[in-house]
């Protein structure tokens, strides 16, 4: 693999953003142990590793959310040490985080313009804060954006994809010639796949205007498409470097784990068995969704289908987050709707692609939230036991490869795929018969998917029932026994695996299926 020297960096184009030796500690936990780095003007820059390699604490770094204990920045020529993200964003530097930090109160329109609101006569003007939303969303959503994407639609209604696109354009509100470095967190995580490409058609033209893009993704395709340059970090320093036309995705996945990974997706042979959970008619009452399936013991059934097609509001439905306006639910012997309480107790869980707004408690510690819907009691009384606590999260921090100080460590502080096998793990902690997977690898790298891959193939051959909601296209066809596909809420014939390709399932997602 051809790797450019940081030497032969600075000859090709001048550094927007130059690091030199940067190092941060979290207690004896060593997040960086310096780091050299460097992104050009005009160039899309891929910055990948494993969860826990380090990406979070050096973005953060750059956006001065964190403030490093060791090394040296320059931002072109000048020296670079903002001392808040106020700053940084003065300076050029804007950062969109993986975990949304939108205020889902204030409108659309409020959230774009928030901090640099325009004003007529010292009033807040709103005509022309909606106009240059209208221009930020039409970069990114094309020039008719959808309906529920309008300037005065409260963000906290929006779909997750929608808050995601709201955060983005926020960051570009201001036009480029105010963004010298813009800082994307997996930005695509929530995106299905033409909002992706219309993003990367405006990431496209950013690098045309000389502005600076760092790109943070686990999508190692991403990378291949869109980025011109790549950087690995493994364990807190740079495991490798260089121009992405001169390497290979396998190789890239290499550096990132330290290994080989011969297999990505898992699936040995099934055998289904009983019905666990089934759906006549079923009909959501916040959003038109109408589904039928049976999801047998033993088997992983996928459905695939465009951002806002009502895949998730199909698995809130059946477990009680959504009422249900007619149609039929039958869980094992239990029949009709139930609240999530009961949707437990009956075997049943969830796994929300929310994980910060209901999927987690970022307040409490790692092993708080793995046993949340089932805490270790002991003694008549029936008080918490620490002891058990620390003992089953430990258990379950090895089975999963959860990076973290410690079971006590908050589980905000982690980062985000270490967050999101927080959230299986409880699942798993329950011991649940059924498990509703919403989007199980937003977030999280190629080798633990890999891992959460194998995790559901053992799941099914131990009798479970795995039902998995995703955007991402190989991993259905990679993983799933049988494939649906929502359009327009409306689930569609349900087919072995085999019959289907990437091709048919984007067909009959986006209603082309002649």
């Amino acid at each position: 693999m051809a790797m450019a020297s940081p030497d032969r960096t600075a000859s090709v184009a001048p550094a927007r953003l130059r690091a030199r030796g940067l190092a941060r500690r979290f207690g004896a936990t060593r997040a960086l142990a310096g780091v050299d780095f460097a992104v050009r003007a005009g160039e899309i820059h891929a910055l990948v590793g494993e969860n826990g390699a380090g990406k979070s604490t050096l973005v953060k770094i750059l956006a001065a959310e964190l403030a490093p204990h060791e090394g040296e920045m320059w931002l072109g020529e000048a020296p670079y040490a903002p001392r808040s993200p106020r700053q940084a964003r003065a300076r050029g530097v804007v950062m969109v985080s993986q975990e949304l930090a939108v205020c889902p109160h204030l409108s659309v329109a409020e959230n774009v313009t928030l901090g640099r609101e325009p004003r007529r006569f010292g009033l807040l003007d709103r005509r022309a804060a909606e106009a240059i939303t209208l221009r930020a969303l039409g970069e990114l959503a094309g020039a008719e954006p959808p309906a529920w994407l309008r300037p005065e639609a409260r963000v906290g209604a929006l779909p997750v994809a929608g808050r995601q696109l709201v955060e983005i354009a926020r960051a570009l509100g201001g036009g480029t010639e105010h963004c010298r470095l813009l800082i994307l967190d997996e930005p695509t995580s929530a995106l299905g796949r033409e909002d992706t490409v219309r993003l990367f058609g405006v990431l496209r033209q950013l690098r045309a205007e000389s502005v600076a893009v760092l790109y943070i993704t686990h999508f190692i395709e991403e990378v291949m498409e869109i980025a011109d340059r790549f950087t690995v970090l493994r364990d807190g320093v740079v495991a490798g470097e260089g121009e992405v036309r001169a390497t290979s995705a396998a190789g890239i996945v290499e550096l990132m784990a330290g290994r080989r990974i011969e297999e990505i997706f898992v699936r040995s042979a099934h055998t289904p068995g009983e019905t666990l959970l089934e759906l006549a008619d079923l009909a959501g009452a916040h959003k038109p969704v109408r589904a039928s399936l049976g999801l047998r013991r033993g088997e992983v059934l996928g459905i695939a289908g465009l951002v806002g097609a009502g895949r998730t509001e199909l698995v809130r439905a059946v477990f009680g987050l959504d009422p249900v306006r007619h149609g039929r639910i039958r869980v094992g012997t239990w029949h009709g709707p139930a609240r999530p309480a009961q949707r437990l107790a009956q075997g049943v869980g969830l796994l929300s692609e929310d994980r910060q707004g209901e999927g987690l408690a970022a307040n409490l510690s790692v092993a708080e939230n793995l046993a949340l819907s089932r805490l270790p009691c002991a003694g008549p009384l029936g008080l918490l036991s620490r002891r058990r606590l620390r003992v089953l999260a430990g258990r379950w921090m090895a089975e999963l490869g959860i990076r973290a100080r410690s079971p006590a460590q908050p589980v905000g502080s982690l980062s985000g795929g270490n967050q999101q096998k927080v959230a299986l793990a409880r699942l798993l902690h329950h011991d649940v018969d059924v498990l509703l997977l919403d989007e199980p690898t937003r977030g999280i790298d190629v080798a633990s998917k890999a891992q959460i891959y194998a995790l559901v193939d053992r799941l099914a051959q131990q009798g479970k029932a795995v039902l998995v909601v995703s955007s991402y296209l190989p991993e259905l066809l990679g993983i799933c026994d049988r494939i649906g596909v929502m359009h327009r809420g409306e689930l569609g014939a349900i087919r072995p695996v085999q019959d289907w390709s990437e091709r048919t399932l984007l067909e009959q997602a986006t209603g082309a299926e002649a």
